[in-house]
């Protein structure tokens, strides 16, 4: 996990041209994010598509849903000995911000840390930091390989989506969760920070993945990270 620093970064929804700012206070997010092999060793599962290789496991795991992504959340809570962050009943997930346990960041957390203090629509050149069409090969490729944001961390554009926590617009697609990144199959034009995808939290897609955060230890009294 890579510390990532308080601040306010204005969030763009290219469909109602609308704009909103929000503060962001400082949180853990994953350096990278959750391989296949990470996630079979906590959850036992093995999804994902793609070549089986030396470096398999070394892939983004993708063909989770988001609500994948949050049982392993809390699985990997509980064998940590943390709080998990979510309650689960049946359908409807519940975050309790004052549990120390892996969530999902936040849509303003996750374009907040993947622009890393710059402005641009990228924080790099984008053949240099991101596995997108014209060089994956149209497949995943083993995380960490590309450069890193300003901040440490890599892969925050490219090689797969990454689930976030929020809604994308309760009030014209329900239920639907948001997307950000880019992925592996995406042309130049959807690996930029500020790009928004949606998609229904039990769809499962080859090119969709995640990454853990947590909050930062000083909203627990001080626990250590």
């Amino acid at each position: 996990m890579t510390a990532v620093p308080g601040g306010r970064v204005t969030l763009t929804d290219r469909r109602t041209r609308g704009s909103w700012a929000v503060e962001v206070q400082p949180y853990l997010l994953g350096t990278v994010p959750v391989t296949r092999e990470w996630y079979a060793r906590v959850t036992g599962e093995r999804p994902g598509t793609g070549e089986q290789s030396g470096d398999e496991g070394a892939l983004p795991v993708d063909g989770v849903a988001w609500g994948d992504a949050v049982r392993f959340c809390n699985a990997l809570s509980v064998r940590e000995g943390l709080a998990p962050a979510y309650r689960v009943h049946a359908d409807e997930v519940e975050w309790d911000a004052s549990r120390d346990g892996y969530r999902l960041p936040t849509e303003a957390e996750w374009e907040h840390a993947c622009r890393a203090g710059t402005s641009g629509p990228r924080y790099g050149p984008l053949g240099e930091i991101a596995w997108y069409r014209a060089n994956s090969g149209e497949r995943p490729r083993p995380v960490g390989g590309m450069r890193p944001n300003p901040w440490g961390l890599y892969d925050m554009l490219g090689n797969v989506w990454e689930w976030c926590w929020d809604l994308y617009d309760a009030e014209v697609y329900g239920t639907y969760r948001v997307l950000r990144g880019g992925g592996w199959f995406d042309e130049h034009w959807s690996c930029r920070a500020s790009v928004r995808r949606r998609s229904h939290p039990t769809f499962r897609v080859d090119d969709v993945g995640f990454r853990l955060a947590r909050s930062h230890p000083a909203a627990w009294g001080g626990a250590g990270a």
